[in-house]
């Protein structure tokens, strides 16, 4: 099999750049969906459900974009075709979503609309961030996945920093906070333009950037002849669907997929019910419609932003590690600690510390397992192991989401919600010790 060549830094960074706008998207999404909801008057025990759409849509559109994807040659490429549309339509509904509650809806019209907007979005920035993790697969050798999935890491917690703290700039800079009941404040809602804005112009750069390989080139790259599976769907040499890849996939998707379950829910809980845990523990409030409420769904974008720059910082530490397991349990330990830590703090500064820590676990699980399993994957059905692969971050959310309200009755207070995903990542760290890599160019166990 001819070996993949060596890329430089910027083409690397190319293939990954339009990540930081689509994560601008998923970072605006994911600091301010509680708020949002919450503002248009969804009850806490209910938020956690409101939470199903972004999973479910990922674990829906996710495997075919994969598979499509892997089938697809246009003198566009195969993967960037549909990482434009998926933009495209992303950013028409960033414009819709915040506006829920400001066309004279009653409640419950506010929340089916804003469901609705909500699923758009989400099926658009899954269709959007998948291509970015297959063009590595790709177009990356084996020695530079690492490093290439680190880069990639890195702007997506760069393009995370600028979505977290935009509601916080703008209120910053005047912008009104507070609004009317049932009504997203002009912070939030520019927030959502101003991501919508950067979201297309990150993507129309890789577009111009980015030139795939041709199905010829690709095939001897990846080590099979070049047929249907690149090139002619008519002339099938080889049939493979879900069951039979899912059959056949390597022992690592499954063992790797197991630490992502305990992972994801954590993040899940984190997502849901950091907003409710910070405005009760450090302004003392549950009253959505207080102004306190909302100045601490800032400080909740600001905690994002603290997590984003933890994780960059940790992105470049992680190849450091000659054992890949040793980073990831470590990593992973350490956001432990920083979930349980915020039960006990009520000083909003020094939540920076219990977020930077969190940050470690999140710059290992953007990076880490695509690395460990695209390293035990041939490359004729990259994608769709990919998209299959995106289960194992999808149907943890839907579990967690699932039991999120049955949970908190139990434990009583959103704040006890983050000691709960501190405990999963307590045992996504254990289930770390499962794992053995193995190397698809080397045929070797490592």
């Amino acid at each position: 099999m001819k070996q993949k060549p060596t890329l430089t830094f910027w083409q690397i960074w190319n293939l990954s750049f339009g990540f930081f706008g689509v994560q601008i998207a998923y970072a605006l999404q994911s600091a301010n969906i509680s708020r949002i909801f919450s503002t248009l008057g969804a009850d806490p025990h209910d938020l956690s459900y409101f939470w199903l759409l972004p999973p479910l849509m990922g674990i829906i559109v996710q495997p075919i974009v994969g598979m499509l994807s892997d089938r697809t040659w246009t003198r566009f490429g195969r993967r960037l075709p549909y990482l434009f549309v998926g933009a495209l339509t992303a950013i028409i509904v960033m414009c819709l979503l915040p506006n829920a509650g400001s066309f004279h809806f009653a409640v419950a019209g506010a929340l089916i609309f804003g469901v609705i907007a909500l699923m758009f979005l989400d099926t658009s920035i899954n269709m959007a961030m998948q291509p970015f993790k297959m063009l590595v697969g790709d177009m990356v050798n084996e020695k530079q996945k690492t490093f290439a999935y680190s880069v990639q890491s890195f702007l997506v917690n760069a393009g995370s920093i600028i979505g977290f703290l935009f509601p916080f700039i703008f209120a910053w800079i005047g912008i009104q906070n507070i609004a009317s009941d049932g009504v997203v404040p002009n912070s939030v809602i520019y927030s959502f333009y101003a991501g919508a804005v950067i979201l297309i112009l990150c993507v129309l750069y890789t577009v111009w950037k980015v030139r795939e390989m041709p199905p010829h080139e690709y095939a001897e790259f990846h080590g099979f002849e070049e047929n249907s599976s690149v090139k002619e769907n008519s002339s099938v040499k080889e049939k493979s669907n879900v069951i039979t890849l899912l059959k056949n996939a390597p022992k690592v998707f499954w063992t790797v997929g197991l630490v992502q379950f305990f992972s994801w829910v954590a993040f899940m809980y984190m997502w849901t019910y950091t907003n409710g845990a910070i405005a009760h523990n450090v302004w003392g409030t549950i009253e959505v419609k207080s102004a306190e409420y909302q100045e601490a769904g800032n400080w909740v974008g600001v905690l994002f932003a603290v997590q984003a720059v933890g994780s960059v910082l940790w992105a470049w530490i992680i190849p450091l590690f000659k054992q890949k397991k040793t980073g990831y349990i470590l990593s992973l330990l350490l956001g432990a600690a920083g979930f349980i830590s915020t039960f006990y703090i009520h000083d909003k500064y020094m939540l920076f510390a219990s977020y930077a820590l969190i940050g470690c676990a999140w710059s290992a699980m953007l990076a880490l397992p695509f690395t460990i399993l695209t390293n035990a994957l041939s490359g004729k059905n990259m994608g769709t192991y990919l998209g299959l692969f995106n289960g194992t971050i999808c149907l943890p959310q839907i579990v967690a989401a699932l039991l999120g309200g049955v949970i908190l009755s139990v434990v009583g207070t959103q704040s006890a919600m983050l000691v709960i995903a501190g405990v999963s990542l307590i045992l996504a760290a254990i289930a770390v010790l499962s794992i053995k890599e193995t190397s698809s160019e080397k045929n070797i166990l490592t």
